[in-house]
């Protein structure tokens, strides 16, 4: 053995006995030294205690039944579309329920003022309805239409009224300096509107709604704009 060896021996025993003279000093003589941890490996000390989870209770098929079809998402009915519908038209619910979609209304109209409606009313296309830019109801005497209705969903129990003309005076002529009696004189209804003072003004409770004074109105885009009801009578 060679003196560098003989050194190399003799400083490793003497630092084994410096230590175990120190720990025996302190009294951690029997104690081991802390292994050191693995690069890059978490101390268990460091980690979150998660508490387990408890177990579900098991529920039996029917409750779990009940459970799922409780929490279900409800169904929402759609509002209807207020349409302007022929004179005589029971609610729209009921409307809408009993129309076949026949036609024949529309086949006796005499001035062919009723017309199907299209597909943007959704649940409502195909049914009858007014279209007073195209043609307006005359409000015939005999009113046609309710006699030939089938399903009931026109009758002469009901309202004849069916929707509501507003005047707009910034586009009425007659309120603009010139001298207009059209929508009066071409009114079926007699004294659904008065003139005053060369301006005409529409009367709701005698105004049926038939658009006959707003597909006259001369004025450019017409002055007169008939809002359907926002929906009708229970049939009786």
């Amino acid at each position: 053995m060679d003196e560098r060896e003989q050194i190399s021996r003799r400083d490793l025993l003497r630092g084994r006995a410096l230590r175990r003279g120190l720990l025996g000093a302190l009294g951690l003589s029997g104690l081991s030294p802390p292994a050191q941890p693995r690069t890059g490996a978490p101390q268990s000390s460091q980690l979150p205690q998660v508490p387990p989870s408890p177990r579900a209770p098991e529920m039996p098929d029917s409750t779990l039944g009940a459970q799922t079809h409780s929490t279900a998402r409800p169904s929402t009915s759609r509002v209807p579309l207020p349409i302007h519908r022929p004179p005589g038209a029971v609610d729209e619910a009921s409307f809408l329920k009993g129309c076949t979609r026949c036609g024949e209304c529309m086949s006796v109209c005499p001035v062919s003022a009723i017309v199907i409606a299209p597909p943007r009313f959704r649940e409502a296309a195909g049914t009858p309805m007014i279209d007073p830019s195209v043609a307006a109801c005359v409000m015939c005497a005999d009113t046609p239409c309710i006699s030939v209705c089938e399903p009931g969903v026109l009758r002469a129990d009901q309202p004849l009224t069916m929707a509501r003309a507003v005047i707009q005076p910034p586009s009425c002529l007659a309120y603009n300096g010139s001298f207009c009696t059209v929508c009066s004189e071409r009114c079926p209804v007699p004294g659904a509107i008065e003139v005053n003072a060369g301006r005409p003004r529409i009367i709701e409770d005698l105004c049926t709604g038939c658009g006959t004074c707003a597909h006259v109105c001369p004025a450019p885009g017409s002055a007169i704009i008939v809002m359907p009801l926002a929906d009708r009578p229970l049939p009786k």
